[in-house]
């Protein structure tokens, strides 16, 4: 990043007394000949020649400002940032099953699905972890990768928006998401490996049971937090019918016992959101239970500008002499 900035701002101050100087200038200045009235010879003077005489006052005020903008010692810097990160790796596992079609999350008072809702949470805490590597596992009958561990978090972003409902099918293996997750993590060398394993339905697809997934991963030091999502009760969804889309309520299995097992068995935690904002609220207990540490450590290089300006100054300095003494020189 580069930028500039003068050493000394202090020295920009002098640049108030130019007024000053202007004024005591003028009220110091005598005419070398006298005359009763000069009300005829002004008529005479053209306007060009007004502005002629202004040119060595412009040069000699444009001097002083150089002079002292050269003080102030102007620099051009080169700024970097090394960071120094004993970063966490997450895998974000999502479920895109056809129950997280549930309208029963709200955003601006509007209803919208549990996955439109997961992406919003999810890029906020996106956002608060520039340092760590992030990846996502999305889910469904099948478990595959959307978007492996990387720190471009505006690439993850971008997959996270890509995300759609049935994307990997309508029912939910959840043993096979911890299994990929796990896959893409046990080799890593990082202070924390970390699953978040979002659902709101019972694993009823795959060929992992989610409980034998959840060992093989502790065995790895992947720690995974649970979280159920989804309102109590039947859930709301549109559906087309020949009469045009109309809400019909069902019912949505949430197993939280398999949910808090998992999380027990590796050193997580589980959690159940119930509406936008404690599903907001897990992500951010789940962001402060988990801190990276980021040394970031400034480097800084400054070149020197005020022979520029110097430079400018006594060429401006030389021009007005040679004005006053030649093209521009007054006679008495």
């Amino acid at each position: 990043m580069e930028f500039f900035r003068f050493q000394d701002p202090w020295i920009l101050v002098c640049m108030l007394l130019i007024p000053l100087i202007h004024s005591f200038d003028r009220k110091n200045r005598k005419g070398a000949v006298y005359y009763s009235s000069i009300h005829d010879l002004k008529s005479l003077q053209p306007a060009a020649t007004s502005l002629l005489m202004a040119i060595p006052t412009f040069l000699r005020y444009m001097v002083i400002i150089l002079v002292v903008l050269a003080l102030a010692r102007p620099q051009e810097g080169r700024k970097s940032q090394e960071i120094m990160s004993s970063g966490v790796d997450i895998i974000m596992a999502i479920d895109t099953s056809g129950s997280m079609r549930a309208m029963d999350f709200m955003r601006d008072k509007e209803r919208i699905d549990r996955l439109e809702a997961t992406k919003d949470v999810v890029r906020e805490f996106v956002k608060d972890r520039p340092h760590d590597r992030l990846g996502m596992v999305a889910f469904g009958n099948e478990a595959f990768t959307q978007c492996p561990l990387t720190l471009d978090h505006n690439i993850l972003v971008s997959f996270l928006d890509k995300l759609e409902i049935g994307i990997a099918g309508d029912s939910t293996a959840i043993g096979s998401a911890i299994g990929i997750s796990t896959k893409r993590l046990k080799d890593l060398k990082s202070k924390s490996k970390i699953v978040i394993l979002l659902t709101d339905g019972r694993s009823n697809a795959g060929n992992i049971p989610p409980l034998k997934a959840a060992e093989i991963a502790k065995t790895f030091g992947i720690k995974i937090y649970t979280v159920g999502m989804g309102t109590e009760g039947k859930a709301p969804f549109l559906v087309n019918t020949i009469f045009g889309e109309r809400w019909v309520y069902k019912q949505v299995d949430l197993d939280e016992d398999t949910l808090n097992a998992i999380a027990d068995t590796t050193g997580g935690q589980y959690f159940r959101a119930t509406d936008k904002e404690s599903l907001e609220q897990v992500y951010e207990q789940i962001d402060q239970m988990e801190k990276s540490e980021a040394k970031v450590i400034d480097h800084s290089e400054y070149s020197e500008l005020y022979v520029y300006f110097l430079a400018s100054a006594i060429g401006l300095l030389f021009l007005e002499i040679i004005l006053t003494h030649t093209w521009l020189r007054r006679t008495p």
